[in-house]
């Protein structure tokens, strides 16, 4: 920062007012780009499987019988009295002008009535070149149909109206979720500080790191180096005003203590620069780094994920050490009226009387607190049992009832429930009868036909079509495509054709997505849980030069997230009415609240050691916790609130998200900072500093024989 003693008030105000407007114009340079996220996001959910998944080989083989790779939209009209020969000519009118839309490819396939005469279903195969234009395509097949009328409902299900569904949430991301967290962030600092001045600075670096963020992200997901979804773009958003404002936060509450201790107001802030900065960019780090192992995903969605978050933490850090601590020698002691802090070498621990009292309670009950805390954590992690972590299938991923989610009722009522999104089969030619006849004794399978490239259901005689000496077989299954029982069908389906001797049978469709993804993110999760509590020991080692110290932190952080997870599963459940969690959320809730989580433990624990060497470990534990406990709750109840306005959306993997995250990290600032972990430490003594010098030093020693 170069701001130190010997520099003059003109010449550290200068480089502040330099700085200000540097970032100024970088902000309104980067500003534009992060509206701009939705035109480089993708939310095909195929296109994040793995290269050597079963369903993206057959995705592959599937381009060869076709002109053109098309997704299915099923327009399905339904009158439970019995369709009518009006509504029969309707439905007709409305295929003929269903052909005709720019993206669909024709001839459409007649429409196909159920036995029971009381539904159509209409196949309008959309070319799947249209990418996020589906959505448009949709659009105009729901406006062409009409609304429902006269007792006959219309809605469009399938594939493509699911994915429409899906991006018509995810492009209302930028703006409600935007405002809403602004909102959250806003009402918060006014809050905490009582100032209508102070609340205003870490706002606008908030805003800047946004900003910055949305840049890079961009460049990033338009040159293919990243993919982007809408669910990232959503974290996104609320990580960085909820971690920018917790870096905030702390800067700022340690420049408030060194007003106190300075007569210059940059003597004091290049005080707290060098007692904060240290932590914030530890926690950076971590963060950053626990984020980056999401690159060793198999799942692309994931691997996204973790780049996209992890440049938006970069992209704070840097915002938060430079343009900040300039705002905040700009503003001077004027900016924490009406309580600004004079100079008077008051003990910083006299501000925080709540938390001197706490402390105090801390050292009283030191080893009742952190057994009672650890087994009420404990207790609570049982709740894990209650975690259905499966697929949620299509009429669950919304919290609000959707026209696919509609469509999809009447397709199950109707006919076989998987009509319209078959398995797809492909075999080699010589065994494909064999293979056919397989796959229709296998539970669960409707029917089973070949694939012909004429419209409309084939002829008895009319020949499969045959691609480099294969064959395709479309199976279509009797429950609904996205449901656990047509999963356990698709792995059986799998495990006998793979049986047929010489058929190199390749099973996809999309519920062999499913069911791929699912296999993924067990793999995912087996795999990157270990490495990122690693890579967190290693960066907590480093940083408190000792090892107890940081397996202990670790160890209470583990337990929080269990205890976190048990919590919200019976919340899902019994609460919220959920019907289970995505095959992604235990990993995704790790790594946020883990990486989140140890941020607190560093705030403190740096703190903690910094007092350590000047007043002994335990004096050190009861110091740092009354000097940092105001700011590390508020810092929480930020970063809890931001993420909840994740519940504005109305998808439940975001929902759940949002929920786990908060609770998580008020389980971390409320019991486990404040408690749990500065009662542990208070016990174990200087100890907890080996192997360092600090764990024997003569204070130490002194400290041991005076007892507690």
């Amino acid at each position: 920062m170069g701001m130190a003693g010997g520099r003059s008030r003109w010449t550290a105000t200068l480089v502040a007012v330099a700085l200000v407007l540097a970032w100024l114009v970088v902000g309104g340079i980067a500003g534009p780009y992060a509206g701009k996220l939705g035109d480089v996001a993708t939310n095909d959910n195929a296109a994040f499987l793995p290269t050597d998944a079963e369903a993206t080989r057959a995705q592959d083989l599937a381009a060869g019988f076709v002109e053109k790779e098309t997704t299915p939209a099923l327009v399905v009209y339904e009158r439970p009295s019995g369709i009518t020969p009006a509504d029969q000519q309707r439905i007709q009118a409305d295929a003929a002008r269903f052909a005709q839309l720019p993206g669909v490819v024709a001839p459409l396939s007649p429409p196909i009535p159920s036995q029971d005469r009381q539904a159509v279903q209409v196949v309008v195969p959309i070319d799947a070149a249209e990418g996020e234009q589906i959505g448009a395509v949709v659009d105009r097949l729901r406006e062409i149909a009409g609304p429902d009328r006269d007792g006959l409902t219309v809605d469009v299900a399938g594939p493509a109206g699911l994915l429409a569904d899906l991006i018509e949430v995810f492009t209302a991301i930028d703006g409600p979720l935007l405002l809403v967290t602004l909102v959250v962030v806003l009402v918060i600092l006014l809050i905490v500080y009582r100032s209508p001045v102070l609340w205003v600075f870490p706002l606008l670096a908030a805003g800047m790191s946004y900003a910055l963020a949305s840049v890079f992200v961009y460049v990033l997901a338009r040159d293919d180096v990243i993919k982007l979804n809408g669910q990232a773009q959503g974290i996104l958003t609320v990580l960085v005003f909820g971690a920018g404002t917790d870096y905030a936060l702390l800067l700022i509450a340690r420049y408030r203590e060194e007003l106190h201790r300075h007569v210059r107001t940059w003597d004091a802030l290049w005080a707290a620069w060098k007692g904060a900065a240290p932590a914030i960019i530890a926690s950076g780090a971590t963060v950053i780094v626990s984020l980056l192992c999401l690159l060793l995903s198999s799942l692309n969605s994931n691997r996204a994920l973790g780049p996209v978050a992890a440049v938006g933490i970069a992209a704070t850090l840097l915002v938060m050490l430079t343009f900040l601590p300039a705002l905040l020698l700009l503003g001077g002691r004027w900016a924490f009226w009406p309580r600004r802090p004079r100079h008077d070498d008051a003990d910083p621990q006299t501000e925080h009387g709540i938390w001197g009292r706490i402390a105090g309670f801390v050292a009283r009950r030191a080893r009742t607190i952190w057994l009672v805390t650890a087994v009420v954590l404990a207790a609570l992690a049982l709740g894990v049992t209650q975690l259905n972590a499966t697929a949620l299938g299509q009429s669950d991923l919304f919290t609000k009832r959707t026209d696919s989610v509609a469509g999809q009722e009447v397709i199950a009522r109707h006919y076989p429930a998987g009509t319209g999104s078959p398995a797809t089969i492909f075999a080699n030619q010589a065994s494909a009868e064999q293979v056919a006849r397989a796959a229709q004794g296998v539970p669960g399978v409707a029917s089973v036909r070949p694939f012909t490239r004429q419209a409309g259901p084939p002829a008895a005689d009319a020949p499969p079509t045959v691609v480099d000496g294969r064959v395709q077989l479309e199976a279509t299954l009797a429950d609904p495509p996205d449901s656990d029982r047509a999963e356990r069908t698709l792995r059986e389906l799998r495990q006998t054709v793979h049986r047929v001797p010489g058929a190199d049978a390749v099973v996809g469709g999309f519920t062999a997505i499913n069911v791929d993804t699912a296999d993924a993110s067990t793999r995912d999760r087996n795999v990157i849980i270990p490495v990122v509590l690693l890579v967190i020991a290693v960066i907590l080692a480093l940083l408190l030069r000792a090892l107890v110290a940081p397996l202990l932190l670790i160890a209470t952080v583990v337990l929080s997230f269990l205890a976190t997870l048990g919590l919200c599963a019976l919340v899902f459940r019994y609460v919220l009415d959920f019907p289970g969690v995505d095959q992604s959320f235990p990993l995704f809730a790790f790594v946020f609240l883990v990486a989140l989580g140890i941020d607190y433990n560093i705030f403190l624990m740096s703190r903690v050691r910094e007092e350590s060497v000047r007043r002994g470990t335990r004096a050190g534990v009861l110091a740092g916790l009354a000097v940092t406990g105001g700011v590390i709750t508020s810092a929480g109840i930020v970063l809890a609130a931001t993420f909840s306005a994740l519940a504005v959306l109305p998808l439940v993997v975001l929902v759940e998200l949002g929920v786990a995250v908060a609770v998580g990290v008020l389980l971390d600032t409320i019991v486990v900072r404040s408690l749990l972990v500065p009662a542990l430490s208070y016990d174990i003594g200087p100890r907890i500093w080996w192997p360092s010098r600090l764990s024997r030093s003569h204070r130490a020693g002194a400290e041991v024989t005076r007892g507690r």
